[in-house]
């Protein structure tokens, strides 16, 4: 199996008229079939890394590597990378392009040349899967923001992407919308997709990711499992992210707590209500 699915080796990228680069040097291995977490403050590079990796954007230097092999920017491969490699925007409305939701999800089919019945499957699937069957003939622009929400994302895995990027997904959803979000992305990863989600939810981070990547300034300044990440509790400080609330939480109990026994009871405990989603 592939270890690395995408790879981002001293890339640089700095927007037209810019004075600071978005990306500088930055050196990144996305591992396959993992769910992924990326944070830093806002301005770090987040949005710009995503853009870059689907070749929306093209390097100033450096090399990003998709399945061993360098990004080439000409129309087709370009064309092959979108299908592999899928973007969901913090705002719904930046992908939501057709006047209804069926119209809306089969727009990146018809934009493939698929055979017409190819489409009507594949459309018909994606409503099941995203439980969209009901708002299929709405207006788009009638639609809750939770809702806008999941058909950006059927949009996006109709074309049945290997690497699912998602920047800021929970953004403005409230607990329930958050929750059913979630499971939503339970399940795709289920089907082998590798998801990368930009956020600036630390706790949310820490119940769902496998692996974790920290940015500051275009740069990688952590990467790791959550719990490892979130125990360099000083350098995430100086970064001004913080920890989890369940880090700060196991930390007080670990300080007022001297019976080993009684703490690892009180940390099982504290760790398996925090956990459910």
């Amino acid at each position: 199996m592939q270890e690395w699915l995408l790879e981002f080796e001293q890339v640089h990228y700095t927007y037209p008229g810019a004075k600071q680069a978005a990306i500088n040097n930055l050196s990144l291995k996305i591992p396959a079939q993992k769910k992924c977490a990326l944070i830093g403050q806002n301005g770090c590079g987040k949005t710009t890394l995503f853009l870059l990796a689907n070749g929306l954007y093209k390097p100033d230097k450096g090399k990003i590597i998709w399945q061993s092999k360098p990004l080439q920017y000409d129309r087709k491969s370009l064309v092959q990378l979108r299908q592999k490699v899928g973007v969901v925007f913090q705002d719904p409305e930046q992908q939501l392009v057709a006047s209804t939701v069926e119209e809306d999800i089969s727009y990146g089919l018809c934009n493939l040349g698929l055979p017409e019945i190819a489409i009507q499957q594949r459309v018909e699937q994606a409503l099941i899967e995203f439980d969209l069957i009901e708002l299929a003939q709405r207006p788009v622009h009638h639609l809750s923001l939770g809702q806008k929400k999941r058909v950006s994302i059927a949009d996006v895995m109709v074309l049945k992407p290997e690497l699912l990027l998602l920047d800021e997904p929970t953004a403005y959803l409230d607990r329930l919308h958050t929750r059913k979000l979630m499971t939503t992305l339970q399940d795709i990863h289920a089907t082998g997709t590798t998801i990368v989600m930009a956020t600036h939810d630390l706790d949310l981070v820490y119940r769902w990711a496998d692996w974790m990547f920290v940015m500051d300034r275009g740069r990688l300044v952590l990467q790791g499992e959550p719990k490892d990440v979130f125990s360099q509790g000083d350098t995430l400080e100086e970064l001004q992210l913080g920890v989890p609330l369940i880090c700060e939480i196991l930390r007080a109990v670990d300080e007022v707590t001297q019976n080993e026994t009684i703490l690892e009871q009180l940390q099982q405990r504290i760790l398996n209500k925090f956990l459910y989603f």
